[in-house]
């Protein structure tokens, strides 16, 4: 059984979310939205439908922040009957706490390993890899720890964000993260079996980079993309 992962630098849109659906190889999967990382924040579940609109997907949405009167589905029930799963952005620690004191963390494992596709962009693609930046504490950029499902470190909005490039490349010449990838906004990156497959993009201005380095100096290497609508 492949086990797939599918990030972006970025929120979602209809373009990634179609690229989702075509990685199920099913002509109507069922994917499921998570926005605990905006506190299930009704815009971002509004935007989730709406983008699902005109695309042959069954969309659902998970939320975290439930009582149990209303919620009768265990969070194992919901996700695993899934055929791909979507982490939304937001705060990327307090998403992680959350998971974990929920046992959420153990589910998304769980799928993982049964073959259901995992995407996400912003803390939804940061959440999958060992480490990586993050706009989660106060005052700066800082680093959180992911679930590890990618053994590499991650930095989303690559150059969205003037700072972000600057603190990954030291924090990797440090020692303080591992080597790893980067996401434009509206490039992403396809992973099977912990491995990387593809580059993709929806434009020649947004680009995935691997970052490591070479003889005491950051190397970083543009992995040229395939351009998808």
């Amino acid at each position: 059984m492949a086990k797939t992962i599918f990030v972006y630098g970025g929120g979602f849109n209809h373009v990634f979310i179609k690229y989702i659906a075509e990685l199920t190889n099913k002509p109507n999967p069922k994917i499921c939205f998570i926005p605990t990382a905006s506190a299930d924040n009704p815009y971002a579940i509004n935007a989730w439908y709406s983008e699902c609109e005109n695309l042959a997907v069954t969309p659902f949405v998970m939320r975290t922040f439930i009582n149990s009167s209303t919620t009768k589905r265990t969070f194992e029930e919901q996700l695993m009957e899934m055929d791909a799963i979507v982490v939304g952005g937001g705060n990327t620690l307090k998403m992680i706490a959350i998971w974990k004191a929920q046992g959420i963390d153990a589910v998304l494992k769980k799928a993982y390993k049964k073959g259901i596709i995992l995407c996400g962009g912003s803390a939804g693609s940061l959440c999958w890899f060992n480490a990586g930046s993050t706009d989660s504490r106060p005052k700066e950029l800082t680093f959180v720890q992911g679930l590890g499902l990618l053994d590499y470190s991650h930095s989303p909005h690559y150059h969205a964000e003037a700072d972000r490039r600057p603190l990954y490349h030291k924090a990797i010449l440090n020692g303080k993260i591992k080597p790893g990838y980067a996401c434009d906004d509206l490039a992403g990156l396809l992973f099977v079996n912990g491995k990387f497959k593809k580059s993709v993009s929806q434009d020649k201005n947004n680009n995935n980079y691997f970052v490591s380095i070479e003889k005491g100096k950051i190397k970083e290497e543009l992995l040229p993309a395939e351009i998808i609508r």
